[in-house]
């Protein structure tokens, strides 16, 4: 059996060293928060992983950590470490800052609706939180603004699909009219060339015609000189029966 003095050596000693590691922590966040105060973000980032290299569950390193990162414009890795402490702070005052730093995430990712998420469970765990409640207001200010902005979008792009329609519509008509107009014209010349067509025909029978009337008065001639002819016979032949009659006598 251990020697009750050994443990009690083995304790001072662990907690020895737990105390040099709290040390530790409290000088490199210490750091940290100098070099945030002078604007130096990268290496107050530095000096919090450092202390968190010491106690990985201190919620000021890691608190901090997500701020340097925000503060560098490093929005998705601050959100990531501000979601870990979400997930592991039970104090309901520390998870209103976790929130409220969340919604800021949010908000500089463009990210509204989850934004406003956080900042009302920031006001769930701190209901006097004045910052989160005007951060949340004024966000849902922008969402109403570009809700309505999509509203007027939306009706803007029916309108245009409305005019757009109707144009075609228009066009569909004016080439409906113009396949009348076209088919009435083709119709008129159709006629025309029926008409040209006729002439031409009628143009070229009546020679033919005019030959048959000249053929008719030939042959009418020719039948009145041989009438004449035949009335010179019978004139000769009645003078020639006188003539003998006379002699008769």
């Amino acid at each position: 059996m251990m020697n009750l003095k050994y443990i009690t050596l083995i304790a001072i000693l662990l907690l020895g060293v737990f105390n040099l590691k709290a040390q530790d922590e409290r000088k490199f966040i210490r750091s940290g928060n100098s070099h945030f105060a002078d604007s130096a973000f990268l290496e107050s980032e530095i000096e919090y992983r450092k202390a968190l290299d010491k106690t990985d569950n201190s919620f000021e390193a890691q608190f901090n950590l997500g701020d340097a990162l925000y503060k560098q414009e490093k929005f998705n890795e601050a959100l990531d470490q501000f979601q870990i402490l979400a997930g592991t702070e039970q104090a309901p005052e520390k998870l209103a800052q976790v929130y409220h730093n969340m919604g800021n995430s949010y908000f500089a990712m463009q990210k509204l609706q989850e934004s406003l998420e956080a900042y009302k469970n920031a006001l769930r765990n701190n209901p006097e939180d004045h910052d989160s409640r005007y951060n949340l207001i004024a966000v849902q200010k922008l969402l109403d603004q570009q809700q309505q902005n999509q509203d007027q979008q939306d009706q803007q792009d029916q309108q245009d699909q409305q005019q757009q329609q109707d144009q075609q519509q228009e066009q569909q008509q004016q080439q409906q009219d113009q396949q009348q107009d076209q088919q009435q014209q083709d119709q008129q010349n159709q006629q025309q060339q029926d008409q040209q067509q006729q002439q031409n025909q009628q143009q070229q029978q009546q020679p033919s015609e005019q030959m048959s009337k000249e053929d008719a008065q030939r042959l009418l001639n020719a039948i009145q000189q041989d009438e004449n002819e035949l009335q010179k016979k019978l004139r000769k032949a009645k003078a020639g029966q006188r003539t003998k009659t006379e002699k008769n006598w």
